[in-house]
């Protein structure tokens, strides 16, 4: 089991991810917008939350990547913490799998890789 690491989602980041992404579905920036979708708050994009995914892989030391799937199962809010979590489930073939859930054990992706 890799060690945990901790990571908390802030707005700028959510920005920054729109601009590169060029997913500016304001949802994810403008609170007044989400509100009006039904939801509490802006949410994070999932390809965020799959891609600070990647960034603990390679923490981990897992530098390369055959594949990497992810489901993403609960939205994820600004200012939330996170907790990013892995594990070999065969290391001799360099399968693992990622989870991402916030501090009360919500879980918000699930994943596989395979490094190579």
């Amino acid at each position: 089991m890799f060690n945990p690491i901790h990571m908390t989602i802030t707005r700028e980041q959510i920005k920054k991810y729109a601009v590169a992404s060029g997913d500016f579905n304001p949802i994810h920036t403008d609170p007044e917008a989400a509100k009006k979708a039904g939801l509490p708050e802006c949410i994070a994009h999932g390809m965020l939350i799959m891609a600070l995914g990647s960034r603990t892989l390679n923490e981990w030391g897992v530098s390369s990547l055959a594949s990497y799937d992810a489901r993403f199962l609960a939205m994820t809010y600004p200012d939330e913490p996170l907790v990013f979590r892995g594990e070999w489930i065969d290391e001799k073939l360099g399968k693992g799998k990622l989870t991402v859930e916030n501090e009360a054990g919500e879980v918000k992706m699930k994943g596989t890789f395979i490094a190579g």
